[in-house]
């Protein structure tokens, strides 16, 4: 009974204990089998390249704990360099694929370190500053990638920046060891001293096969137009030292030369127009009373005369950037900064970013053969222009050249404007100041729906020396509700305008701006008398447009404040059998141009009809005294992209009291010449930019069967 009582109290407690033994071994083979799978599926799911997890971060990983890569004497080397590639021939487009951002993929590759069989660096330098602030700028820009396999361009972690610290061969054979070289496909290099001596050729002489490469200092010999892409030498004064902005206008020195090694003939020809030209001229070199060191770099010397640099550059209008060994000089750099004009002489030279900027605007290139010239060549530019080109020069600084995220930035977006032309930058978002730079006037493009009526119009009138039907004119101009102010502009030069006793008295502020020539687009000109956005351009014999007319003109503007909106209308045609356009004038069920004989525009159109008018345009114009308005109507057409609104019946001009010897468009050859021009201004535009439509604007009851006392505009003209 005892030993069945003692098997059976233990058999119970034996039970449990099994239990827990097991459960211990079951969770702990569970736990095993588990830990398996989920190993077995990162392993299964996780990228196998670890390129694509390397992401690209000098702060994670220094040069020195960069993994060292040994290159055999035996690895393959890429070909010099193809000089007909272009981007349709060796440039993967495809890669790069849609995306909704319109924006390129670039990946950087890991950093490591390159080292021949011996193990000697292929470069002197490593990394350089400059490259690394380059990396870093793209690594944390949009247009970046860590995924590889998402990326439509390569960069190297290769610096080969300075061709003076390359050992060539080692390098070309580093690249070609990049596992996704590819013959250098989509693979983009970025050198800023390229060659050496006694050659110093214009592009990087490391083999690069099918790579692009963003280089310092191209010639016309060896830059592959629309593949490869000019950039800038980066000066380290840049970031080292700081030159406020300083104002455009006259300097104290008219021209300066600050280049310290430049070849012994340029610099006899440069002293020898310092001995013609005095003190307008400043030519420095270093000094030679100063120890060597970072000091001394930042001085320039005259004849004992000590001066800092760059910041002497500040006190000239123009600054000499002349051609050293190489072609590329980093003293652009410093004089677009300073806001002086650079005076580019290196034949062959490729400018900097000069597929996208507009170096006419911000410098002066002229032949080197030309240097006997310069002062001459320089002294015929207006003062006005030097004025635009130093505010440009200094922008274009700010925006392109001030550091290595500017340069390469700019680089990157310039590839992608290739790879989606349909979202690339325009010209004018390339070269215009993103400020406006004329105060009080914006475009029309961006004003409120329909403008506030309060501030009304300014009507310019043109006039020579018809006094009788001008001051009909104003008469006629000051019953329009909307006036808020009369301008004549007194195109003759010969005779005084009548007495300010002798003009009509009016409710508005009137006044005569003088011509300094008698010229057509003075009637464009912006002048700042011009306060309101709207504009009633008219001439002094349109005696016969009624108040109403007039105001509802303005009133349908006030809707269409970007479109030319005018009376008689007028239409361009194609002859087939001459094979030109044609100006048509005769009645017609289309309208392409309204005259500006009167009609109402926005203001900014006067500027850009002033200042940006493509070509030779304004000169032909005002040589031919004729067809300033079929320009107005180009212009305002090829940047809208809209017609023009024809408002009212009027189909003609007519001035009663008129004769052909007073009015232009009553000669002979004046018809023929608005055929003639319609060509020529289409010519210029590359384009026809004139849109045809069939509609004009009339009051809502017009012509409806209603007391004439309860309309708006009751007194129409007739044709």
């Amino acid at each position: 009974m005892c030993a069945a009582v003692k098997y059976g109290s233990r058999g119970p407690a034996l039970i449990p204990r099994m239990k827990t033994k097991h459960r211990i071994y079951y969770i702990t083979l569970f736990s095993v089998v588990l830990l398996g799978l989920i190993a077995t599926g990162m392993f299964q799911f996780w990228p196998h390249s670890i390129e694509s997890s390397a992401e690209w971060s000098l702060d994670r990983r220094s040069v020195h704990d960069a993994p060292l890569v040994r290159i055999p004497m035996s690895s393959p080397i890429p070909e010099r360099g193809d000089l007909s590639c272009r981007m349709h021939t060796c440039f993967d487009v495809y890669r790069c694929g849609y995306n909704p951002k319109n924006k390129i993929k670039v990946y950087i590759y890991p950093l490591q370190r390159f080292v021949d069989e011996v193990g000697v660096p292929i470069s002197s330098t490593g990394l350089s500053r400059e490259y690394n602030d380059l990396l870093s700028a793209i690594s944390d820009s949009d247009f970046y990638t860590d995924d590889v396999s998402r990326a439509c361009l390569f960069i190297p972690s290769i610096d080969v920046l300075n061709q003076n610290s390359l050992r060539i061969r080692e390098n070309a054979q580093a690249l070609a060891m990049l596992p996704r070289w590819d013959k250098g496909m989509n693979h983009l290099l970025f050198n800023m001293l390229p060659g050496g001596p006694p050659d110093y050729n214009t592009a990087l002489d490391v083999p690069r096969d099918r790579a692009l490469l963003a280089g310092g200092g191209f010639s016309t010999w060896t830059y592959r137009q629309g593949y490869d892409v000019s950039i800038p030498v980066y000066s380290p004064f840049s970031a080292e030292v700081d030159l406020p902005e300083r104002q455009p206008g006259p300097r104290r020195y008219f021209i300066l030369s600050s280049q310290t090694v430049i070849h012994r003939e340029y610099r006899v020809e440069l002293e020898r127009l310092k001995e013609e030209n005095g003190e307008a001229l400043l030519l420095l070199d270093k000094c030679s009373n100063l120890s060597q060191g970072l000091a001394s770099v930042r001085k320039r010397c005259y004849k004992g005369q000590v001066y800092d640099y760059p910041q002497i550059l500040q006190e000239s209008s123009f600054c000499v950037v002349l051609r050293g060994a190489r072609l590329g000089q980093a003293t652009l750099s410093d004089v677009l900064q300073a806001g002086c004009v650079p005076v580019i002489m290196a034949d062959s030279y490729i400018l900097p970013f000069s597929e996208v900027l507009d170096w006419k605007r911000a410098s002066v290139v002229i032949p080197e053969e030309k240097l006997p010239e310069m002062y001459t060549i320089l002294k015929s530019i207006p003062h006005r222009q030097v004025e635009e080109m130093q505010r440009q020069a200094r922008w274009f600084w700010e925006a392109y050249f001030s550091s290595m995220n500017a340069i390469g930035m700019t680089t990157l977006q310039i590839i992608n404007d290739r790879i989606y032309p349909y979202a690339a930058r325009t010209y004018e978002e390339w070269n215009n100041p993103p400020v406006v730079k004329w105060t009080s006037v914006n475009s029309p493009l961006f004003l409120p729906l329909i403008p506030p009526r309060s501030p009304g119009f300014t009507a310019v009138v043109l006039t020579y020396d018809r006094i009788e039907s001008l001051f009909r004119v104003i008469t006629e101009i000051s019953k329009v509700p909307s006036l808020a102010k009369l301008l004549v502009v007194w195109n003759n030069q010969n005779k005084s305008p009548p007495e300010e006793s002798l003009w009509p008295k009016v409710a508005v502020p009137l006044k005569v701006l003088r011509t300094k020539e008698n010229k057509l687009s003075n009637r464009f000109f912006p002048f700042d008398e011009i306060e309101t956005e709207a504009v009633l351009a008219i001439d002094d014999d349109i005696i016969m447009l009624t108040s109403d007319e007039l105001q509802f003109g303005y009133e349908v503007w006030r809707e269409f404040p970007d479109r030319l909106v005018g009376y008689p209308g007028r239409l361009h045609l194609w002859d087939h059998e001459m094979g030109k356009w044609k100006y048509e004038s005769e009645w017609t069920n289309e309208v392409s141009m309204v005259l500006t004989g009167a009609a109402f525009y926005h203001k900014y159109f006067n500027y850009l009809y002033t200042y940006k008018m493509p070509g030779d345009i304004k000169n032909w114009v005002d040589a031919h005294m004729n067809c300033e308005d079929i320009a107005m109507n180009f212009l305002v057409a090829n940047i809208t992209g809209k017609a023009p609104i024809k408002v009212t019946p009027r189909k003609k001009f007519k001035c009663p009291e008129c004769t052909a010897i007073d009015g232009l468009s009553l000669d002979q050859t004046h018809m023929v010449e608005r055929s003639e021009c319609i060509n020529k201004f289409a010519s210029v535009f590359a384009t026809m930019p004139l849109k045809v439509v069939e509609h004009r604007a009339d009051p809502v009851l017009y012509k409806d069967d209603f007391p004439e006392k309860l309309k708006s505009f009751p007194n129409i003209g007739s044709l």
